[in-house]
């Protein structure tokens, strides 16, 4: 893709963030997209923010982690975003739904704090547990700026994989300490029990998730830093949410984390 229209539609992605109107897909318009053409795009949108609104990367995010949501996309693995300092919310917030998302949807995750820096291609999950200073329940708020949610792989990148905002839990713990591919989520929405889910539904681990974020990143050069937050992605299905929900994550041998949309 030229590089004119990889700038227009960065620029037009951060004019969707900021005014909360969507915009048709990339993939509709050009029909020829790829993959590398969507991160650069995503590349552009991503330092538009930091330039426009100041804001700085403090971690990265994994998307498309579960077999599901990859045959959705016809895709067959995983995608990735970055985080930055305007998107975080701790545990039991109120986030406006009205005014800064556009159509939201909550996921349960567990973040990775690192305490390492972790730099692929060779990157183990022995690696990834050495490298992490604990774990966290969180929620992922994923906001599409695509009207209606009709996205293909290129879509979801283009859009920095979807990532609205982040809210932790207000609890941490050694990953040592206890099985991530094994411990089990539950999601609430207004007390009412949702979903459940376990660990291994991100790529058979959370730890895999970093391990191939890790990886991935490290054949362009990039690396997780240490002090970043990874999302290692959702553990069970994402949720809907309207203004008035209150939404609880509770994550075995880990904690919960809860955040109210008004």
């Amino acid at each position: 893709m030229e590089q004119s229209k990889i700038v227009k539609y960065g620029n037009e992605l951060y004019d969707s963030l900021k005014s909360c109107n969507v915009i048709e897909p990339l993939t509709s318009r050009e029909t020829d997209i790829t993959i590398e053409d969507a991160y650069a795009i995503q590349d552009v949108l991503i330092k538009k923010r930091i330039k426009e609104d100041g804001s700085k990367i403090i971690g990265k995010k994994i998307g498309v982690t579960s077999k599901v949501v990859m045959d959705m996309l016809g895709v067959n693995q995983p995608d990735f975003g970055y985080l930055l300092s305007d998107m975080i919310y701790s545990d039991g917030d109120e986030i406006y739904v009205t005014n800064k998302m556009i159509q939201p949807k909550a996921e349960g995750e567990i973040a990775f704090v690192l305490k390492e820096d972790l730099m692929g291609p060779g990157v183990t999950t022995a690696d990834v547990l050495r490298a992490t200073k604990f774990v966290m329940p969180c929620f992922e708020i994923v906001d599409s700026r695509i009207k209606d949610w009709k996205i293909k792989i290129q879509d979801t990148v283009a859009d920095n994989a979807s990532c609205g905002y982040i809210v932790f839990g207000g609890k941490s713990v050694d990953p040592r300490d206890i099985d991530l591919t094994t411990c089990g989520i539950t999601l609430e929405r207004n007390g009412e029990l949702l979903h459940t889910g376990a660990g291994a539904a991100a790529l058979g681990s959370p730890v895999n998730a970093v391990a191939w974020l890790a990886n991935t990143l490290g054949e362009f050069g990039v690396g997780l830093k240490a002090g970043e937050v990874i999302l290692s992605g959702a553990l069970c299905a994402m949720v809907t949410i309207e203004p008035g929900d209150n939404i609880t994550i509770n994550i075995g041998g880990i904690g919960s984390a809860t955040c109210r949309f008004i």
